[in-house]
């Protein structure tokens, strides 16, 4: 399953995609708030704890599909830590140094990186794109910016769904026995999507038409569950994990 199907399908799956946008909207945001503006030690580390614990205990993403949708940020974050790391000089022909300075502004980035993309992923591990459509329309946002949003994401889902079952057809036929066989499959492969796409695209075009679409696709939304408890509670978490970090330089 590639990354954007399996965050796709945590989110679909979530017992939180019952509640409102609302109050999961603030507590993951202010969860990266606090990851962004607090020090990385202890508000960093305690947004990426708690991050970390929503995500494996209420949201239940499991420990196996959160591998396997963070992997890629994980090597983003990790690129761009090495190039803090290490420093480049030219002076007597290249080298390549690590210094203590450059470390330390390593580690306080990975930590701040990690702890702001955990907190993502609780939003987006329990919000299915169309509930953040709706509450972005909710917000006033232009009809025409949601609905390529909308059209992007479906169609995205999409061609990953059918990249996944041509790759799999494939690969039942034995057309990766070789590098021959590999780029001959690859080749039809990306053809055979390039039609599904146009011909996807075209229907999707009559049948809007055919509906008397101008300028969005209104639907019914299902009730969500609003908890004020829940609201308080998370923003008693955040204001306890602001104190600390604010308080931390003083009190240690």
């Amino acid at each position: 399953m590639s990354h954007g199907l399996a965050l796709d399908h945590a989110a679909w799956s979530s017992p939180w995609r019952a509640r409102s946008l609302r109050d999961k909207g603030v507590l993951c945001l202010g969860l990266l708030l606090a990851a962004i503006c607090l020090p990385p030690v202890p508000g960093g580390a305690a947004v990426a704890v708690i991050s970390l614990a929503l995500l494996l205990g209420p949201i239940r993403v499991g420990w196996t599909r959160l591998l396997r949708i963070g992997w890629l940020p994980l090597v983003s974050i990790l690129i761009g830590v090495a190039t803090v790391a290490v420093s480049v000089s030219w002076a007597d022909g290249l080298r390549l140094e690590v210094t203590d300075a450059g470390t330390a502004a390593a580690v306080q980035l990975a930590v701040r990186a990690l702890a702001a993309t955990l907190a993502m992923f609780t939003l987006a591990c329990s919000t299915p794109m169309i509930d953040l459509l709706a509450g972005l329309r909710r917000l006033r946002v232009p009809d025409p910016l949601i609905e390529i949003a909308a059209l992007i994401y479906r169609f995205s889902a999409g061609l990953l769904d059918s990249a996944s079952a041509i790759h799999a057809a494939q690969d039942a036929r034995l057309g990766f026995v070789n590098r021959t066989a590999t780029m001959r499959s690859a080749s039809m492969g990306v053809a055979a999507l390039f039609l599904r796409s146009w011909d996807r695209a075209r229907r999707l075009e009559d049948g809007l038409a055919g509906r008397g679409y101008t300028d969005a696709l209104r639907t019914l939304e299902p009730a969500r569950r609003r908890s004020s408890g829940f609201l308080a509670g998370s923003v008693l978490l955040l204001v306890a994990v602001t104190a600390t970090a604010l308080s931390w330089p003083v009190t240690r």
